[in-house]
C-alpha cells in the first residue's frame, strides 16, 4: 500500500475521530479544551495512534481516561463514516508537543525581557 493512501487515511481518521468526540460523546470530562494533533494508522490498517493535546494540564487524565472507556464506541461510529476495509483499533496518546511550545515561548519571552533590562541598565551606566 502506498504511503499517500496510508498519510490521505491517516488524515481522514483525524478528522472523523474529532468529530465523533466533539458531536457524539456525552461524557461530561470531555470538552472543547482539546486538541486531535495527529493519527498515525498503520500499513495494514488494523490500528491507528491518536494524538491528544490538552490545553489544560489538570483535565488531562480525566479525559484521557474518558477517551479509553470510549474507544469502542469512537471505533464503530469511525467504521460506520469511513467505507475501508478495516476499521482500525483505536490507541489514544496524549500529545505534549503544544504544552511544551508554549513552555519554550515563555522562556523566550523571559530570556528577551532579561536582555532588555540588561540593556537598559548598561545604557544608564554609559
Amino acid at each position: 500500500m502506498s504511503y499517500q493512501r496510508i498519510d490521505r487515511i491517516s488524515e481522514e481518521v483525524r478528522r472523523e475521530v474529532d468529530a465523533i468526540i466533539r458531536e457524539e460523546l456525552g461524557d461530561p470530562r470531555i470538552d472543547g479544551t482539546f486538541s486531535i494533533t495527529r493519527a498515525d494508522v498503520a500499513g495494514d490498517l488494523r490500528y491507528a495512534k491518536i494524538y491528544v493535546s490538552v490545553l489544560e494540564d489538570d483535565k488531562r487524565d480525566g479525559l484521557m481516561e474518558a477517551l479509553k472507556n470510549a474507544k469502542g464506541f469512537i471505533r464503530r461510529s469511525l467504521g460506520k463514516r469511513m467505507i475501508i476495509r478495516y476499521t482500525p483499533e483505536l490507541i489514544f496518546i496524549s500529545d505534549k508537543n503544544i504544552e511544551y511550545g508554549v513552555h519554550i515561548a515563555r522562556v523566550l519571552a523571559e530570556t528577551v525581557k532579561a536582555e532588555d533590562k540588561t540593556d537598559g541598565d548598561e545604557e544608564a551606566e554609559s
